[in-house]
């Protein structure tokens, strides 16, 4: 692979259409996964996604020469420990919530990461962006609104998730900037087979009793038995996962988070739509209206800025300090 300059352009088109297209494989994989929670345990899902991604991901790997060992493995590993404990969060709350509120949820990292870029990483946020992310904030409030029968309190899992995932995709262009989209994914598919072998090898030996395991049976069930139809939904879930996880490093990579963030509430229109598909899930008045408020959102985020030169970075460190 080649060195980094110390400078490098944003591409922010190629970012946005990265996550867009991301966003919209990860939407129909999560409604598979919310479809097979009664069935499946979460660690069972996060071995057996692995187990699928992780032979695709070999020979792309091979023949790009990417590279399996990531070029700060401090920090690489840092960034896959936050996003499998973000999918723990979201996934977690599948089996009590909407798909689509689920989302709504989760998608308030958009503003977490913006706040974050700006405290953390010095990312400036233009005040025409600040206003993107501000109204699609409005768009999520209009959806979830706290404060009345709509909301339930699981939806803390998903908040809790936002926060972790923004930390990851701001260490993501921080710190992970030089490493290639498929090794960031290698690493990320590593640690979810590595985190659901040891909870499933964990919870066999708790041998927790029926009443235990039925409070929760998505995270404190047994290992479900698995046919041609569970793997063949695994190879699926690998393959988007795979799909997924390199799109989204590199939008991250490549564009600024403020402006990737944004682009993500696509997911929300994604997850409205799966939800429909596989559950019946219909949105009301203001759910659509709060779509509406974010898709603006996002279209003012695009706007061209007054600047005619590209916008420069610097390239992250080539290890942790």
């Amino acid at each position: 692979m080649e060195q980094c300059d110390g400078m490098r352009p944003d591409r922010i088109a190629f970012g946005i259409a990265c996550i867009l297209i991301s966003v919209l494989f990860m939407a129909f994989a999560d409604a598979v996964v919310k479809l097979v929670s009664a069935e499946l345990t979460l660690w069972q899902v996060f071995a057996a996604r692995a187990l699928m991604a992780l032979p695709i991901l070999v020979p792309l790997i091979l023949v790009r020469k990417a590279g399996f060992r990531p070029r700060t493995p401090s920090w690489t590993w840092l960034r896959s420990v936050l996003l499998v404990l973000t999918w723990i969060a979201f996934y977690a709350s599948l089996p009590e919530l909407k798909l689509s509120v689920a989302a709504v949820a989760v998608y308030t990292n958009p503003i977490i990461t913006a706040l974050l870029s700006a405290a953390l990483i010095g990312e400036k946020v233009s005040p025409r962006r600040w206003g993107g992310v501000l109204l699609g904030f409005l768009g999520v409030v209009a959806i979830l609104r706290p404060g009345t029968d709509a909301f339930s309190w699981y939806a803390l899992l998903p908040l809790l998730a936002a926060l972790l995932y923004s930390l990851s995709m701001i260490l993501t262009r921080s710190k992970c900037r030089d490493e290639t989209p498929l090794t960031l994914s290698f690493t990320l598919n590593s640690a979810f087979l590595i985190t659901g072998l040891i909870l499933t090898i964990l919870l066999a030996l708790a041998n927790l009793d029926e009443g235990t395991q039925g409070s929760a049976p998505f995270l404190l069930g047994d290992w479900g038995a698995m046919g041609v139809r569970e793997w063949g939904v695994m190879a699926l879930l690998g393959a988007l996962m795979a799909l997924y996880s390199a799109g989204t490093a590199k939008a991250y990579q490549i564009a600024p988070p403020s402006v990737i963030a944004t682009f993500d509430y696509a997911y929300l229109v994604s997850a409205a739509l799966w939800g429909f598909v596989f559950f019946a899930e219909q949105p009301d008045l203001l759910t659509v209206c709060g779509m509406v408020l974010i898709t603006a959102a996002g279209l003012l985020v695009a706007a061209p800025g007054r600047r005619k030169t590209p916008a420069v970075v610097p390239a992250s460190e080539p290890g942790p300090r």
